[in-house]
């Protein structure tokens, strides 16, 4: 029987340790944190925000897999109502539609964007400055990066796509995060997994392959392996209670500049208390940009679209996401040229900016059933998963 060891209790690292114990393999997890989840944590009541932007795209492989073993739970819809209250900041004001010019981008039948090439100069070439920096700017709710339009054109046209695709992709657990994690440890426990929180790793354990699920900075701390280096966005995160008050958008997209805003309870209720709503400002951060500078350009996009919001404040939180939104691309790289998942001496890397493709939560998933495939062999986890 195959022992495997599970650095990391988050999404990646629970999704190795049920598909190794699926696999008959005796799997142990170690989780630094009291609680596992890793990023995909949930805040206790009265106001349950993730710990940081979170959307699952039903067009990712993740999507069937939490399905099928009823990890899924029911995903909270977006009432056709709210969906018609998405805003959208170009040139200073709200609009219901985007610039007529930026669908050219978005039109079926396009060409593949090059990996060489920066999309703002290929997004220029296909329907003009005015459009190619409107559809970078939109692209940033999948990228969380201060200047989209500097990565590689492949790289933004695929999550530009994703995050434009009618009805949505993007759903949102409900209850949060923290319900699809405790469906998954609970998947896990059945299983047999051995976790062990409050146990942080500082050296690797002998006997078996192990699965690294860490941040990949935590990666090349424990590893001690200073290629471990990918580059990855900054954010601002302003989570905010309003008292509520009809006719408020259920998102605001800006579009002259990188940043977005959501209000969670349209979709669902739970997440604040009664007559209250949840709103998360996600605004990405330029290097010489503080926090401070974030939550004024968060402001900006309340005062469009949340009438009086400052007199409906109920709580308010603000932090930074610093690389923790996943790993970006720059031109003339793709996600084949980020870390490796296999670092040899059984040791195998999974997480959200390593070698695996995806969007957002599909990398970390990716690179999970990718380690676990190399860590057991593939043939034997494919005639496993087969059987079962």
């Amino acid at each position: 029987m195959h022992r495997i060891t599970v650095i990391g209790g988050g999404f990646a690292g629970l999704t190795a340790a049920v598909t190794a114990a699926e696999a008959g393999a005796k799997v142990t997890v170690y989780e630094a944190h009291h609680t596992l989840g890793g990023r995909a944590r949930t805040a206790e009541a009265p106001y349950r925000t993730n710990d940081g932007p979170h959307a699952l795209y039903s067009g990712g492989p993740h999507w069937s897999w939490l399905r099928q073993r009823g990890l899924l739970g029911t995903p909270a819809p977006v009432p056709p109502l709210e969906t018609a209250r998405l805003r959208l900041r170009h040139h200073g004001v709200l609009r219901r539609t985007p610039p007529f010019a930026m669908l050219k981008l978005l039109r079926h039948g396009l060409q593949r964007a090059p990996v060489d090439a920066d999309f703002m100069s290929w997004a220029t070439g296909v329907a003009g400055e005015e459009a190619a920096r409107a559809a970078a700017h939109y692209s940033a709710v999948t990228l969380f990066h201060h200047d989209p339009g500097a990565l590689s054109a492949a790289f933004v046209q695929e999550r530009l796509r994703r995050a434009a695709r009618l009805p949505s992709e993007a759903h949102h657990p409900r209850g949060g995060w923290a319900s699809v994690i405790d469906r998954m440890a609970a998947r896990a426990w059945n299983l047999g997994v051995r976790m062990e929180t409050l146990s942080r790793v500082d050296t690797l354990p002998a006997g078996g392959p192990v699965v690294v699920a860490t941040s990949l900075d935590a990666a090349r701390r424990l590893l001690g392996d200073a290629s471990l280096t990918w580059t990855g966005g900054r954010t601002a995160l302003v989570d905010l209670a309003l008292r509520t008050r009809r006719g408020d958008a259920f998102a605001v997209s800006d579009l002259d500049a990188p940043g977005r805003l959501e209000r969670f309870t349209a979709q669902d209720r739970s997440l604040a208390p009664a007559g209250e709503q949840l709103i998360q400002g996600q605004i990405p951060l330029a290097p010489y940009e503080s926090k401070a500078d974030g939550a004024a350009r968060a402001e900006e996009l309340l005062d469009l679209a949340f009438a009086g919001w400052r007199e409906r404040v109920t709580w308010r939180r603000e932090s930074v996401a610093n690389g923790r939104t996943g790993a970006v691309d720059l031109p003339g790289t793709s996600w084949r040229d980020r870390p490796a998942i296999d670092r040899g001496d059984g040791v195998y890397l999974a997480g959200d900016q390593v070698a695996a493709p995806g969007v957002l939560s599909e990398v970390s998933f990716n690179s999970a059933l990718t380690a676990v495939s190399l860590a057991l062999g593939r043939r034997a986890l494919d005639l496993k998963q087969a059987s079962g």
